[in-house]
C-alpha cells in the first residue's frame, strides 16, 4: 500500500512538473510571437530613405493637381519604404494598415497560399505567419479583388483585431483600410464586415467568398458585391459598382468549424 502511495505521489509530482513546464513553455511563445509581431508592425517606421527630402505625406496627395497624368504621380514616402523592403524580400506586394488598430504589416505574396502562413517577411518559421495576399492575384492586370489573409492570433496581433469588425461602433470608428504598394498609396472604404465559413464542396447555393479574385463579367462582380452586402452583419451605406477595385481582408473565427471573419473594401477614386 505504502508502495503504491509513493508512485502515485511520483506521478502527481511528475504530471505537475510537466504542467508546470508546459505553461512556462506557452508563457515564452506567447510574448515572443507578440514580439515578433510587434517588431514587424513597427518595420516601416524604422525603414529611412536616403537622400530623400520627403514633405508631410497628407500635403503631397493635397498638391497633386486634380488633371495629373497616371503616371505622374508623386511618390510618398510610405511608396519609398515598401520599395526598400522589396530588396530585402520581393515577395514584399505592399503595406497594409488600418489605422488606430494593431493592423499594420507588410503583405506578403508567394508561389502559393501555404508558405506564409508560417513564414515571416525574412522567410523564417514563425507561428505567426505572415499577412499574404492569395497567389492568384494578377498585378499584371491588375485583378479586380485583393484577397489578403491573415491569423487570428491570441496574442491581440496580425489580423485578430478584424473581429472586431463583428460589431457597428468599431466600423463606424474604424472604416478605412490603407494599402501602399511601390505604385500607390491608396485608400479602401469598408462596404462589408461579415462571419462565414470554408464550405464543403458538396454544398450549393453558398457564398464562396474566397474564390473571388477576379471578375470577368459585370454580373460576377455584382454577384460578389451583393453577396458581401447581404451577409453583412449591419448595414453599410457604402457600396461598390463594377469597376471600382475591392479589397477582401479574411481571418479565422470560431463561431463554427472552419469559421471566418471577412472586411471588404473598394479603393477610393482619390486615392494617389
Amino acid at each position: 500500500m505504502e508502495k503504491k502511495k509513493k508512485i502515485l505521489i511520483y506521478a502527481i509530482c511528475l504530471a505537475s512538473i510537466c504542467l508546470c513546464v508546459l505553461s512556462i513553455w506557452q508563457i515564452i511563445q506567447f510574448f515572443q510571437m507578440r514580439k515578433e509581431a510587434k517588431e514587424e508592425s513597427n518595420l516601416l517606421n524604422t525603414i529611412e530613405i536616403e537622400n530623400t527630402e520627403m514633405e508631410n505625406e497628407e500635403n503631397i496627395v493635397e498638391e497633386i493637381p486634380p488633371e495629373i497624368e497616371e503616371t505622374e504621380k508623386i511618390e510618398t514616402e510610405r511608396m519609398l519604404k515598401v520599395k526598400k523592403l522589396q530588396e530585402e524580400n520581393a515577395d514584399i506586394v505592399g503595406w497594409l494598415e488600418i489605422p488606430d488598430t494593431a493592423i499594420s504589416y507588410p503583405v506578403l505574396q508567394g508561389t502559393d497560399n501555404e508558405y506564409y502562413m508560417n513564414h515571416n517577411y525574412k522567410k523564417e518559421k514563425s507561428k505567426s505567419g505572415s499577412i499574404f495576399l492569395n497567389k492568384d492575384y494578377d498585378w499584371t492586370i491588375p485583378s479586380t479583388n485583393l484577397l489578403i489573409y491573415g491569423h487570428n492570433i491570441k496574442t491581440g496581433t496580425m489580423f485578430h483585431d478584424l473581429l472586431k469588425y463583428e460589431k457597428q461602433s468599431f466600423y463606424e470608428e474604424h472604416p478605412i483600410i490603407r494599402f501602399t504598394t511601390e505604385k500607390e498609396d491608396a485608400e479602401y472604404e469598408i462596404i462589408a464586415a461579415f462571419r462565414s465559413r470554408v464550405y464543403y464542396k458538396s454544398e450549393k447555393n453558398v457564398f464562396r467568398y474566397y474564390y473571388f479574385i477576379h471578375a470577368e463579367t459585370k454580373e460576377e462582380y455584382d454577384d460578389f458585391v451583393s453577396n458581401a452586402k447581404k451577409e453583412s452583419l449591419y448595414d453599410i451605406p457604402a457600396t461598390a459598382e463594377y469597376g471600382d477595385a475591392l479589397i477582401t481582408l479574411s481571418t479565422c473565427a470560431y463561431h463554427v468549424k472552419d469559421g471566418r471573419m471577412i472586411v471588404v473594401g473598394k479603393k477610393l477614386r482619390n486615392s494617389n
